[in-house]
This record gives C-alpha cells, structure tokens and sequence, in this order.
C-alpha cells in the first residue's frame, strides 16, 4: 500500500491590522519637520537682512537694471520679529544723544561769549561729570561779604537765561565760600548763609528779572565745604569764593555728587537746604 503523505491544514496567514501606524508616524515627522523649518524661516537676522536689502537694492539702482530708470524695487519691506510685529527703535538712547549733543552746544555758545567779551578772569565753563558748570568769581557778581548782585554781572546772566530754557535739565545753583570766618556785624551768621543768599540772588536773577520758570532751578549752599584748591593762600582762597550754575545731565548717582570735605553745622542745614525761589 503506497504510503500516502498526511496533509496537514494550511496555516492561515497572520493579518496585519496596525500597518496604518506606519503611515501616521511618517507622517507626524514629516509635519514636525515642516514646522521647524517654518520656525527658523520665521527668525530674521536684522543685521543679515539689512546686508542682503542693501545688496538687493544696489543692484537694482544700477543702469543696466531690468527695471525702468534703475528704480529699484517698488514698495517697502518691513522685517518683522520672531513674533510678528515689528522691531522697536531704540529711542532713549536717540534722545539721550540729542540732549548731550545740546548740553555740548551751550557749552561751545558759552565759551565762545566769554572769549568775545574777555571774561576769561571772571567767568568759567566746563564739561564736568554732572554737566556743564560755569564758574562765575564771587567778585564778579558780588561785593566782600555781601550776596547783592553787581549790575556788572547782569549781562553775563542775561546771556545764561537766553540758553537755558532751550534746555529741560535741572539747574543747580551752588554758592562756595573760602574758610575765613564772617567778620562781625555782618548781616549774616556764617558762610552757610553768606553761600546760600548769594546762591539765592542768582536763582531771583532768572526767575524775577529774566522771567525764567523755577521748575528747573535749585539753589544750593555749600560754604566752604567743596574747595576748588585749598585755602592755603590769598590767591586760592579767592577761586574758591564763588557760585557754580551747573545744568545737570539727567542720569545723576551719588558719587558724582559733590562731596563736602566737612558737615553742616546743625543750625546751617536747614538754611542752606536747597531752595526755590517764592
């Protein structure tokens, strides 16, 4: 009997019914990648941008240019931030460099007054710091001992009352003494109130003859608290009596600040705070 093969069932095949996964995750990556390239397309180098734009331009300005005349491209392309709107100028650095670049010009008017009228002995201006100081000598303006203005002086303060409402800094007035006490019989009881009247006077010059507003000005006292040179001599002394119109830059710290070699006496604070005129 012939030996027959026993036939066993044929196997069914297995179904595969999780294929489409496949072709959801090339799809997912393939989104994923679409968008990171639209992300890095959307971040725009400005400096980058500003190169190609002046390339672009340039080559359109020329007379072998496509377009009529070499106008260039028509319109106006604005760069855009990563967000979508539109880069912001730096403007408080602009208006800090307008408002330095006015500060340098009323020293250069200034200058230019003192030489004209040679004033050179009597009348100082600087760049300082805390802004332009102009140094006026306390017998410029002044008798010994006394905080009435000269009408030798009005000229000079006419001239500073025409250039500084064309400012917005504050104004400090600053009256300095040398360090020889008040002789007796004076009408005031030191140096403090010697410095803070003259200060003062100056200040009722601007605001009651020259008609200028107080919103900026300040008078200030500081004896002979913050010499120029020390009182050691004759000559010395006399360039430490003055009063100082410093228009002062508008970012101020402490340490630029004058710093007195010496306190107020209590009963001096008070007097000499800086003041406004009534």
């Amino acid at each position: 009997m012939p030996f027959l093969r026993k036939r066993g069932k044929k196997q069914e095949e297995h179904v595969n019914h999780e294929r489409w996964l496949i072709t959801y995750s090339d799809l997912i990556t393939l989104l994923l990648v679409f968008f990171i390239v639209m992300y890095a397309m959307s971040k725009v180098d400005m400096n980058k941008y500003e190169t190609m734009a002046k390339a672009l331009n340039s080559q359109f300005m020329k007379n072998e240019s496509l377009l009529p005349q070499g106008s260039g491209i028509s319109g106006t392309i604005i760069p855009t931030a990563s967000d979508g709107t539109k880069p912001k100028k730096d403007t408080s650095a602009e208006e800090a460099a307008k408002k330095e670049q006015q500060l340098k010009d009323m020293l250069q008017a200034i200058q230019a007054y003192i030489k004209e009228n040679n004033l050179e002995a009597k009348v100082s201006a600087s760049d300082t710091p805390r802004g332009i100081a102009i140094t006026l000598n306390d017998l410029f303006l002044f008798d010994l001992g006394k905080a009435d203005l000269k009408p030798a002086a009005y000229p000079v303060l006419e001239k500073l009352a025409t250039l500084l409402p064309t400012l917005s800094n504050r104004v400090s007035i600053e009256g300095h003494t040398d360090n020889i006490p008040i002789s007796s019989g004076s009408a005031y009881k030191d140096n403090w109130g010697l410095s803070f009247a003259r200060s003062l006077s100056v200040l009722r010059y601007f605001t009651n003859t020259a008609k200028l507003s107080d919103d900026h000005l300040m008078a200030t006292a500081y004896a002979d608290t913050v010499p120029k040179m020390p009182n050691t001599s004759e000559e010395n002394r006399a360039k430490n009596r003055r009063v100082e119109i410093v228009v002062l830059r508008e970012f101020q710290n402490d340490e630029q600040q004058p710093q007195p070699q010496k306190e107020a006496p209590p009963a001096a604070v008070a007097e000499a705070a800086p003041a406004k005129a009534n």
